[in-house]
């Protein structure tokens, strides 16, 4: 085992996790793509090379790791360099201002989207998730003075937004994709789990995030287990404008899972009974009325 692998599995991962994710959501705009990001983190953490020198903050070297991914992924979005933030530090922000945090801990994805990549890591980090201005300074690779001008101009830019009104539209799915939709979470709600596996693809895909990924006629055992649980329901739903199942065990929807479709069949599902968390940072999702 290498020194990066023993300092990844030193780290408590159910802890970590849900933070992790919650600050690549926002970093990307995009619960889902969010998720996408930690996993990707935490695999190149374990494949890392030995490191030079030890690892004296595994926490924070996975939240580096994660930070570039998401650069990484907004690089590719806009097809141009994320470039540096013009923070001056003749601006410095006020660390113990306690309602620039609870209006960062509330601000939506969309609306950390609209801030510069810098200022956004210092907001979420910071706001967010309560790092100290030297920790979030080692994870995006800058001084405290850096990050704190980023913080004060962060600031000021959400109470600019959260004064503006008009939320994102979901968009709706194509009438095929819809009844498609319905009559899989129909078939679910009847557990009819031999119809389910009727319409899957031949090498079907399935990600039960943060537990195990299964091809082609292994996915048919996921339904075996849905099968022995009780007291769930689901709805058909949109999560990040694409299809998804809303899920709940108790109340409300606390989980879902996204699939996706080829020549009618279902050729992806990515369920994320494992990864709750992501509902929270989900703000783009609807229950679709019949």
């Amino acid at each position: 085992m290498t020194g990066a692998a023993s300092a990844v599995l030193a780290v408590d991962l159910d802890r970590l996790r849900p933070r992790l994710h919650r600050y690549c959501a926002r970093m990307v705009g995009s619960a889902l793509d969010g998720e996408d990001i930690v996993q990707d983190a935490l695999v190149r953490a374990l494949e890392a090379s030995a490191p030079e020198r030890p690892v004296d903050n595994p926490e924070g070297w996975l939240f580096r790791i994660a930070h570039n991914l998401a650069l990484d992924l907004l690089r590719r979005r806009a097809r141009t360099p994320v470039t540096a933030d013009d923070d001056g530090v003749d601006a410095l922000a006020d660390t113990n201002d306690e309602e620039a945090r609870r209006d960062a801990a509330a601000a939506s994805l969309p609306a950390f989207m609209r801030l510069p990549p810098a200022q956004r890591g210092a907001v979420i980090l910071f706001d967010v998730l309560d790092y100290s201005a030297e920790e979030v300074g080692a994870i995006l690779g800058t001084t405290v003075p850096a990050v704190k001008s980023a913080l004060q101009r962060g600031r000021g830019r959400l109470r600019e937004l959260a004064s503006q009104p008009g939320a994102a539209i979901q968009p709706a799915l194509p009438d095929a994709e819809r009844r498609l939709l319905q009559r899989y979470v129909d078939l679910f709600n009847a557990r009819d789990f031999d119809a389910l596996r009727e319409m899957l693809a031949a090498d079907v895909r399935l990600d039960l995030v943060n537990r195990l990924r299964l091809q082609g006629r292994a996915v048919g055992e996921y339904f075996t287990r849905y099968g022995q649980a009780p007291g769930w329901k689901a709805w058909a739903g949109i999560v990040e404008g694409r299809p998804a199942v809303l899920i709940r065990s108790d109340g409300q929807p606390d989980y879902f899972a996204v699939l996706a479709w080829s020549d009618g069949r279902v050729a992806t599902i990515r369920d994320f009974l494992f990864a709750r968390y992501v509902m929270d940072e989900s703000c783009h999702f609807t229950v679709i009325e019949r």
